[in-house]
Parts: structure tokens; sequence; C-alpha cells
């Protein structure tokens, strides 16, 4: 449920805009927009909406967002907006629902928003990539380093792209890496995959590997399943379309998966 928020004259001050992302570096109270120079993700939440609200579910999102591998590069920080307590804040950056979620570049400019909270992959999908926004400049600057061997900034990439992955992998109970969209699938398999779930009743999160080559090849090694699609479901991986097919055959699909029918 969502309300467009209004321009109650409460106290800005009183915990309206706050880190969740701890940066030795950063204000933890802020009333206007954040310093340009980092890039940022803005959470804007209402005390009225429970599941924005502190220790809601999209608030646990969120934290699990600013503290795991999707914000990995080290270079975004998050923050928290009481919509209507910050209201210049909310007219700035267009919220007219809560919650809603403003990613803003390293130089201020919104680059990506999500409304709504019910599209977690989405909203996972947009902070993956804001983070790895401008990453190969970064890489080329530190390469000449003495002090930071080659073999080691290729672990660290390495391990900064395994993280990421391991976050979209658990950003939905049941989530399926494909080709398109499932309104749009771009191969037979991934159709077929899509109208598999969608027979069983399975809610699931997508993710469009044709969109990032770095998932696209990233997620077969971390994996070690070479093709596509892919299922997973509670973190752990399925596989791909035959066994899908094989599942259904032999009983009820979401009971095999472990998750409850939509």
């Amino acid at each position: 449920q969502t309300h467009p928020p209004t321009t109650h004259t409460r106290n800005p001050t009183e915990a309206g805009f706050y880190s969740v992302h701890v940066h030795p570096t950063m204000a933890s109270d802020l009333t206007s927009a954040p310093p340009t120079g980092r890039k940022a993700v803005l959470f804007f939440w209402a005390s009225w909406h429970a599941d924005s609200a502190p220790r809601g579910s999209i608030d646990r999102v969120f934290q699990t967002l600013a503290s795991s591998g999707a914000s990995s590069s080290g270079d975004v920080d998050f923050y928290r907006v009481e919509a209507e307590a910050v209201p210049d804040l909310s007219l700035k950056y267009a919220v007219t629902v809560v919650p809603a979620f403003v990613l803003l570049d390293a130089a201020g400019t919104i680059v990506d928003r999500v409304d709504g909270g019910d599209d977690v992959p989405r909203l996972t999908q947009a902070v993956s990539a804001l983070s790895s926004r401008g990453a190969p400049a970064a890489a080329a600057t530190t390469a000449p380093s003495a002090t930071a061997p080659a073999p080691d900034a290729s672990v660290s990439q390495e391990d900064a792209l395994n993280a990421r992955l391991k976050s979209l992998i658990n950003s939905s109970q049941v989530m399926l890496f494909m080709k398109g969209v499932p309104t749009a699938p771009r191969c037979g398999f991934s159709r077929q995959a899509v109208e598999c779930l969608a027979d069983a009743k399975i809610s699931f999160g997508t993710f469009d590997i044709l969109t990032d080559e770095d998932v696209r090849q990233g997620l077969k090694q971390y994996s070690d399943w070479p093709t596509y699609p892919q299922l997973y479901a509670n973190g752990e991986l399925i596989g791909g379309l035959d066994i899908m097919k094989e599942m259904s055959e032999e009983g009820d699909l979401a009971e095999q998966l472990g998750v409850a029918k939509s």
C-alpha cells in the first residue's frame, strides 16, 4: 500500500534522514541531499507504512543490500529518508509514493529509481548496476600501484562479483536467471521455464542475463552450470529447464522447491 507523502510540519531533524551504511566520513544525520563525490541510494519511507518503517520487511531488505555484496565496490552510500519529515527532499527527488528508492551517481544525478517495494529483484539489479557503474575507470587508476599486485586485484574483482551474484540469487525466494523478461522471453527455453513456474502458481523473481555480461558469464562459474535458464530456490541452485520439467512431472513443483504457492 502506498500513499503520497504530505507536507506535515514535523521537525526534519527528528530522525528524518540518517545513515544505514556506516562510513567513517559520513554524517549520521543529514537533512539535505547527500554530498557529491560518492554514489548513493536513498530509501524514502514513512512511519505509517509498516513494511518500510524501521525493522519492517522492506527496511530489512534495504539494510541487507547496504551490508551485502550488492555494494561490494565500497563506493555506494545508503541512506534512509523519512519522506514526510523532510518534504524538501521528497520534492527534490519527485517522491510521490513510499517506499521509493532513488539512485544517484557521484555527481548527484538520478540514474535510476524504483517506486514501491514489491519488486525486490528489480531493486537489487538497480543497486548492483549502480555499484558497478564506472568500475573500469577505477580499476585502471589503481592498476599501476606497486602495493596492489595484479593477482590481488583479480581476486578482489572476483570476490566482488561473487558477492553480487549471491545477492541476486537471494533477492527472491525463487529466482530465475533467464534471457529476457517473463512478459517477453528471448529464447524458447526461458519461455518454457516461465510457463512452468506460472503453471505451478509459484511467485518468482527474474534477472535478464542479456543485460549484464558479467552476471551472464560469472554465474556459470559460480554455480558450475553452463546454460540458461537457471532456477534457484532458497538460495540454492535447482537446475535448468529439463530438471524443472522432471520435477513437475514427479509431483507438486512448489512442494519440491520448499516454497508456498502464490
